[in-house]
């Protein structure tokens, strides 16, 4: 336990001490974005690459305190290097990624073939992959090719998910945090500490950046930040999601698996399956950028930035709170549905209510 504190100390003490220096290197460099395009809602130039300090954080932290081996048998010792060679590889594919459209831009095609080539790799040779459904609509296991197909779907969409909704000062951050703390927490009481030891030094280093992402920003994480956190929070779904139950304790085995993690990344999910729909629907790129986010509904409706992310804050926390009802809902389809109709509830507070007549700030 307390190299999970340290963990979690020293992520944030490294994004904390250090991005005041990267703001003034990329000031110096001109490393910013600057709001020439009408979609954009910042009004000045503001720095793109925080996403460096994320990543460097949140690897330095784990690789300095986690001890691989404690409590574990051989065979899973091998199996935790392996994985955490092949996250390290994978990581560093999407980083660079980010950090190339951060600076010049990259073509959607181009990110979406880096998004695949990452899932293939954790998918086919690191074997992190979804092979159960938990028993949402009475399915439990899944063929092979229906777990690789399923599982390469769900990388693509949660990293592109975290990307999307990077678009308001300190919104990808925080609910990116709030999943780290969910996730962290339910592997320290499953006694899983190395993949808490992932979760708390990305909600470290996270927290420490928020502190000069939160509105007005500092900085922006760009796709550097986004696409890893999207990254290390879809591997961290999918190792909880395939977790042996007989390890669980008496609580966590009767709380829904798929329920508990959908509800920690029900935010990015809703707002990337909506908007994908709306511009199916009008005949759009998928990938086409605009204003029609839940969190620019919420600024037009005259909502401060930092007073709409608190609110999808709000909604992540009460969203996994809920699903911690699973413990009373023997049908895990029924508990799936509680998680979706709790963000339903929340769409319609957002989009169906009257608004105010306000401007985007």
């Amino acid at each position: 336990m307390l190299e999970l504190i340290l963990v979690y100390l020293t992520s944030f003490g490294v994004a904390l001490y250090v991005t005041p220096a990267l703001i003034r290197v990329a000031i110096l460099k001109r490393l910013t974005d600057v709001p020439a395009e009408e979609r954009k809602i910042h009004k000045r130039s503001v720095p793109t690459v925080g996403g460096i300090i994320i990543y460097a954080a949140t690897i330095f932290s784990f690789s300095l305190w986690y001890k691989v081996g404690d409590g574990m048998e051989y065979a899973d010792i091998y199996k935790s290097i392996e994985e955490f060679k092949l996250i390290i590889a994978t990581s560093l594919v999407l980083f660079f990624v980010g950090v190339k459209d951060d600076i010049i831009g990259t073509a959607a095609v181009k990110k979406l073939f880096a998004h695949i080539l990452v899932a293939l790799i954790l998918v086919l040779i690191g074997d992190i992959r979804i092979t159960s459904l938990h028993g949402i609509f009475g399915v439990w296991g899944i063929p092979y090719w229906g777990s690789v197909f399923l599982s390469l779907f769900t990388y693509v969409v949660v990293v592109n998910a975290f990307n999307l909704i990077d678009g308001v000062d300190g919104l990808a951050a925080g609910v990116g945090m709030i999943a780290c703390w969910a996730f962290g927490i339910w592997f320290v009481f499953a006694g899983n500490y190395s993949l808490a030891a992932l979760a708390f030094s990305l909600a470290g280093a996270l927290l420490g950046f928020l502190v000069f992402n939160f509105a007005p920003a500092k900085i922006f994480m760009g796709d550097s930040g986004s696409l890893i956190i999207g990254l290390f929070i879809c591997i961290l779904a999918i190792k909880l999601l395939e977790y042996p139950v007989e390890k669980l304790d008496k609580f966590w085995v009767h709380v829904s698996k798929p329920m508990f993690v959908i509800a920690a990344v029900i935010y990015p999910l809703l707002d990337t399956l909506r908007i994908f729909i709306i511009r199916a629907v009008k005949g759009q790129s998928p990938f086409a950028a605009d204003k029609n986010h839940i969190h620019h509904h919420l600024l037009m409706r005259g909502y401060s930035h930092a007073k709409t992310v608190v609110i999808v804050y709000l909604f992540t926390i009460i969203t996994i709170a809920g699903s911690l009802t699973g413990y009373f809902i023997l049908d895990a389809t029924v508990g799936l549905a509680v998680v979706i109709a709790i963000a339903l509830v929340f769409l319609f507070l957002v989009l169906v209510l009257k608004r105010k007549h306000a401007k985007v700030s």
